[in-house]
């Protein structure tokens, strides 16, 4: 079986490129294919589909049509799938935007505080998903978001914390017309993405998306 093609959609927030790298490298039987949003929908204009699965870690503010003709469609045709993940500041992005909404689960995005370098427990709610099947409950450091959870309805929950200074609902899985999505509030930086749980849960969610496991 040939190696999955993933594209990774970044864009509009600073993070640690070396360590971001360095992460998808590391990902087994995948090509990750890190590039721009801009990037990404002016070779999805030229090319068409080109990836079995695209990992969204850009966060916008403006709309989708404020980064160029190309970018709105590329964005809309996301619909047709194959499959997303929207990982941590992807979830902020394109605020009022009624395709992002949709992919995420949520109408108000609205941000009421963040705090760095907590110390999260994690519960695994759903065992018995592909994604997360076999863990175990773990610790690990990350950004937190304190913003409105999604609800169980059209979700399937995944993992959970318990912070006064986050939201619950940390990862879930839905279904955006043919596409599926995989939403991972989790990875900040490296000592998330240093994380053995952190970075299984990302690997299977790709997979997942991709229709793969």
């Amino acid at each position: 079986m040939s190696d999955l093609k993933v594209g990774v959609i970044t864009g509009g927030h600073s993070f640690d490129v070396i360590g971001f790298h360095r992460l998808f490298r590391s990902i087994d039987g995948m090509d990750c294919y890190l590039q721009s949003l801009e990037e990404w929908a002016a070779d999805f204009q030229k090319y068409g589909r080109r990836y079995d699965a695209l990992v969204f870690y850009n966060m916008h503010k403006e709309a989708p049509e404020a980064f160029g003709r190309y970018v709105r469609p590329a964005i809309d045709s996301l619909a047709e799938g194959p499959g997303h993940v929207i990982l941590h500041h992807g979830i902020l992005a394109f605020k009022q935007d009624p395709t992002w909404d949709a992919m995420v689960g949520m109408t108000d995005r609205t941000i009421d505080g963040f705090s760095h370098d907590e110390t999260l427990g994690v519960h695994v709610e759903e065992t018995s998903h592909p994604i997360t099947q076999g863990l175990s409950d773990w610790e690990m450091v990350d950004e937190t978001y304190d913003f409105g959870n999604v609800g169980p309805e059209d979700n399937d929950i995944l993992l959970t914390v318990d912070h006064p200074e986050s939201m619950s609902t940390m990862a879930w899985t839905r279904q955006y017309e043919d596409a599926r999505v995989f939403n991972d509030v989790f990875g900040h930086d490296d000592q998330t993405w240093s994380d053995e749980h952190f970075r299984t849960v990302l690997a299977r969610g790709i997979r997942w998306t991709a229709g793969e496991i």
